[in-house]
């Protein structure tokens, strides 16, 4: 049966709804990939120039951090900073906001969101081409809800008559599984089995079995179960009830379906890669003469080593053959021998597997190098 969804509440920040003919897995991997794998601007850098507040600057940095910011459309309106070409970060891959107040009232002064302003660029105009700029919305990476009167504004602090707060802030691009500022829900919740069907407190409950399973307004969606029904051993929940709310960087429904477009993109990476490996087309960690890491072969004939396994050179042993070398041995520090070793740096240039950036298996920018970050 195809999967089945069924909205019961929709709001700007918030939405309801029912779904169905899917499995535990598959629902709980749905929640995950929204409250974490989706794109959104937040304030990753703060450079502040005068606070004579009670708090500290770390304090305040904090809180700007957690403040959430316009992210309508964040995947294609704006690069990550990893992703950029530029020497430092320009307009296509942050946003810059300042913040200039003081206070020349006797009454405590409130600082908000509000007071948070986006400037240009200063390097604006003079970076390579690209279309990021062309697919924001006017808001884009304003505060949430700035300018809107129905919505209350983010306190960051309070201050009084001659204090001063003035700072520059660098928004970017960024998920959840950095960062928590990341995330654009407050919370993502699902329900199963309202009624206990499956008696997941059979052996966990401390006194009242029924009491400690209390029903919810999710109850009503589903019979309750008759006192003399047999217990289906091999029973499955199929009917999730979720409850999605945003921080409003994102809207609702553009959080459910791209968190639905994230998890098809995850799952077909993952079909493909395990189509390559059953046809033998898989590139990922193919060993080289020049590029060994943990656990790889080196190519016959290629006389490369071995970081690990054996091979014409071992990493732990003696060198089995005149042309090899061993890790420990003396050939690899200060011999002046034509071998190479594992931990210390390569006399002749090869492979090196703690120190060459191109050849290491644990932070090189390579793929087919890299058996960790790919």
């Amino acid at each position: 049966m195809d999967p089945i969804v069924r909205i019961r509440e929709y709001q700007r920040d918030r939405v309801n709804f029912v779904l169905e003919n899917v499995d535990l897995a598959f629902a709980n991997s749905l929640r995950r990939v929204m409250m974490a794998d989706l794109p959104t601007v937040a304030i990753d850098l703060v450079e502040i120039e005068t606070n004579t507040t009670v708090l500290p600057d770390e304090f305040i940095s904090h809180r700007l951090g957690m403040i959430p910011l316009v992210s309508t459309n964040c995947d294609a309106a704006m690069r990550y900073t990893r992703d950029c070409n530029c020497l430092e970060n320009c307009a296509f891959c942050s946003i810059v906001l300042t913040l200039n107040v003081t206070c020349t009232d006797a009454v405590t002064m409130d600082v908000t969101s509000n007071h948070l302003e986006i400037q240009p660029h200063p390097n604006e105009g003079t970076e390579e081409a690209g279309e990021e700029q062309v697919r924001r919305s006017d808001t884009f990476g304003m505060p949430v809800g700035k300018k809107e009167a129905d919505v209350d504004p983010i306190l960051i602090c309070k201050i009084r008559k001659g204090q001063e707060l003035k700072l520059r802030c660098v928004a970017k691009k960024g998920i959840a599984k950095e960062h928590a500022k990341w995330s654009p829900c407050s919370a993502v919740a699902f329900e199963y089995d309202p009624h206990n069907k499956l008696r997941h407190t059979s052996y966990w409950y401390e006194t009242d079995e029924k009491a400690e399973w209390p029903l919810g307004q999710n109850a009503r969606e589903e019979e309750p179960p008759r006192e003399d029904e047999p217990f289906d051993f091999n029973a499955k929940p199929n009917k999730f009830y979720f409850d999605v709310e945003t921080d409003g960087s994102l809207g609702a429904q553009e959080v459910v379906m791209k968190g639905i477009a994230e998890l098809q993109k995850k799952l077909a990476s993952l079909v493909l890669a395990l189509r390559r490996v059953r046809n033998g087309e898989n590139e990922m960690d193919v060993p080289t003469s020049g590029d060994q890491t943990f656990g790889d072969q080196p190519v016959a004939g290629s006389g490369g080593e071995a970081t690990w396994g054996s091979g014409p050179a071992s990493s732990w042993g003696s060198s089995p053959g005149s042309g090899g070398g061993s890790s420990w041995g003396n050939n690899n520090y200060g011999s002046g021998g034509n071998t190479t070793g594992t931990w210390g740096s390569s006399p002749q240039g090869s492979a090196n597997a703690w120190s060459s950036p191109s050849n290491a298996g644990w932070g090189s920018p390579s793929a087919q190098a890299n058996g960790w970050n790919v």
